[in-house]
């Protein structure tokens, strides 16, 4: 994803003034404010007070007493429980007993199971459908805070709390809401940020172009793909930004056209820092983060990641506040920087430096926010929604991708990581991309061979039917973001892949017809974070234009839930713990309004969600 999302966008967070971050630390708690109604715990527990014991859980360390004493036990009752288990896939009632379950089946089964133990019936979810509470398995919170608190003006609707973002899909269109955006605007020096522009949809915008909306006031366009700004002259002369600093600086320099005010992947260096002091203040950071937890919680989602997390000690204090508040229904979880550390340390200490960053989160009780140990993330080309990606066989324009990670890199920390018996996820989009890091594993499978490693391919954007049967020869796993076929394949069909490899992007079926174990995620924000929804594209499969993109490449309902509860468990290595619905496992659960398997596959997306409940308590959603 994001190239700026680690170092870059901590450098800056640090970079802001102590008074600055002592405002918004100061302010943390009051970030963290309710966003949905009072939690209504079981048999009138009352509020919730989430402590966050996952990283206990986790560990293997399932609460028995919690420090208290037989804590009371609640059989929740349902329309349906599915619950992710091949033996047990439906129940129609589940047992908790403080943060765990410790049965499922009929209300007949539970009692029978509970025995003696005292227990109180809550038909709350009577009329409703209990599964497995929702994975989002990759996303980036601070991201989806700061371009989704912005004015959004992107190629599709952008649903949020209390407002929804309308797509703009052509030229004018884009034009007119940007110009209306700006006019809305009432301090003539306030700054016009925008996030969600694509030209393949909104036509060529250079500096000239934002000059015309306006020559006084700064504007700043974030593109939809977040690896691209262009500014006007006002914004560039804002930030300080000179043309002969722009030089001289290998790569970076060709990633800058500074007389259009474009800057791209590595050229963004040139502008990131002083653009961070705009576009993450603390009154905005703290906006969008709360924004964005009411958003996942309103989709569903318990648990997320973020890999490569973005990490200052300051910022790990915003999420105790905001992410880890008592509010706050769901677990964020975390992978250390494969690319930012070695980085900043250097190769020789870059295992040291992070196990260091792993340890500021371990596992241990009364934690919500956690690093994965042994995990790291690591990167292989460029964006696919800037259509970066590297691809074997070129563009049809002749234009070239870009590396993240060159491959001697990525080889270098791949092996690195692989021998001190790390987890590697690995961001890749490219068919080439794919094609270097599938000859990287085999390389370190043959110099070092492990069983069970579970390198994730992240994004897989791009592949051929050969390299979905390598990866299954190599033991390796895919987490997919199902969005690409049905946002870009219409527009990537026209410009840049040609139809063939755009509408089998994401080969969903192939993978599962390898039987290699297989997620969902949305990469937030390039995908909105709703899992219903990333069932939805994997299901059908359907752009904007009403056709089909790669029909063969269709997954069925049930394959794309367990892409999004129990699939996304594992590619964390937490399946034994959290994902399913059984004895033992974390009181975590995603409650809808009707039962995924029966309804039309094409308004799978439609199913309200009730609200979840988290760690045993429930959290109902609040809409307006």
């Amino acid at each position: 994803m994001c190239m700026i999302c680690s170092s870059a966008m901590a450098a800056a967070f640090t970079a802001l003034s102590a008074t600055s971050r002592r405002s918004f630390l100061g302010s943390a708690a009051a970030a963290a404010g309710v966003f949905v109604a009072e939690a209504v715990g079981p048999a009138g527990i009352g509020p919730a007070l989430a402590d966050g014991s996952l990283n206990g859980v986790l560990e293997g360390d399932l609460p028995r007493d919690g420090g208290k004493a037989n804590p009371a036990t609640t059989i929740f009752t349902a329309k349906a429980v599915i619950t992710m288990e091949r033996e047990n896939p439906r129940a129609w009632a589940v047992a908790v007993q403080g943060k765990t379950i410790v049965a499922a089946g009929s209300l007949e089964q539970v009692k029978a199971a509970l025995g003696d133990r005292p227990s109180t019936i809550d038909d709350t979810f009577a009329d409703h459908v209990i599964l497995p509470g929702f994975i989002d398995q990759h996303l980036h919170p601070i991201l989806g805070a700061l371009t989704l608190a912005v004015e959004v003006i992107a190629p599709e609707d952008w649903p949020m709390p209390g407002r929804t973002f309308k797509a703009a899909t052509t030229p004018e269109e884009y034009r007119s809401r940007l110009r209306s955006a700006e006019a809305a605007l009432k301090d003539p020096g306030e700054w016009l940020l925008s996030w969600g522009y694509h030209p393949l949809w909104h036509g060529p915008l250079m500096r000239a172009d934002l000059d015309g909306v306006s020559e006084a006031r700064p504007i700043a366009i974030w593109q939809r793909s977040c690896h691209e700004f262009t500014l006007n002259s006002a914004a560039i002369t804002a930030l300080g930004i000179r043309e002969d600093a722009t030089r001289g600086k290998g790569e970076w320099s060709r990633q800058v056209d500074f007389a259009n005010g474009h800057f791209w992947e590595g050229g963004l260096n040139f502008m990131i820092g002083p653009m961070l002091k705009v576009l993450a203040t603390p009154e905005r950071l703290r906006s969008g983060l709360r924004q964005m937890v009411a958003y996942l919680h309103a989709n569903g989602v318990t648990a997320y990641n973020e890999p490569g997390a973005l990490y200052t000690p300051d910022m790990w204090t915003i999420y105790e506040a905001i992410l880890g508040a008592p509010t706050t229904p769901m677990y964020a979880t975390f992978l250390a920087d494969g690319r930012g550390i070695p980085d900043r340390v250097g190769l020789a200490r870059a295992l040291e430096a992070t196990e260091a960053q792993i340890a500021v989160s371990p596992a241990g009780p009364g934690k919500k926010l956690m690093f994965f140990p042994k995990q790291i993330k690591l990167f292989a080309d460029g964006a696919i929604i800037s259509q970066l990606m590297q691809m074997k066989d070129g563009y049809l324009d002749g234009h070239k991708g870009e590396w993240i990670m060159p491959p001697g890199q990525l080889e270098e920390r791949a092996r690195l990581y692989w021998n001190a018996g790390y987890q590697i996820h690995v961001h890749v989009n490219g068919d080439l991309g794919l094609e270097v890091l599938l000859n990287v594993l085999e390389k370190l499978m043959a110099e070092n061979p492990r069983a069970d490693h579970r390198t994730v391919i992240v994004h897989f954007a791009n592949s051929t039917d050969e390299q979905v049967a390598r990866i299954a020869r190599l033991g390796a796993i895919v987490s997919a973001n199902p969005y690409y076929p049905v946002g870009f394949a219409d527009k990537y069909g026209e410009s840049g892949l040609g139809p063939e490899r755009a509408d089998v992007m994401v080969r969903a079926r192939s993978v599962l017809d390898h039987a290699i174990p297989f997620s969902l995620h949305s990469d937030l924000p390039m995908a909105p974070a709703a899992p219903l929804a990333l069932a939805w594209y994997a299901v059908n499969r359907l752009t904007p234009s009403g056709r089909v993109a790669g029909p063969e490449q269709r997954i069925d309902v049930d394959a794309a839930l367990r892409a999004v509860t129990i699939e996304a468990a594992y590619s964390w290595r937490q399946e034994d713990r959290i994902g399913s619905i059984a004895p033992g496992k974390v009181a975590n659960f995603t409650v809808l309004h009707d039962d995924p398997y029966a309804v039309d596959p094409m308004k799978l997306r439609d199913i309200p969600v009730w609200g979840t409940v988290f760690e045993g308590v429930v959290f109902p959603v609040v809409r307006a």
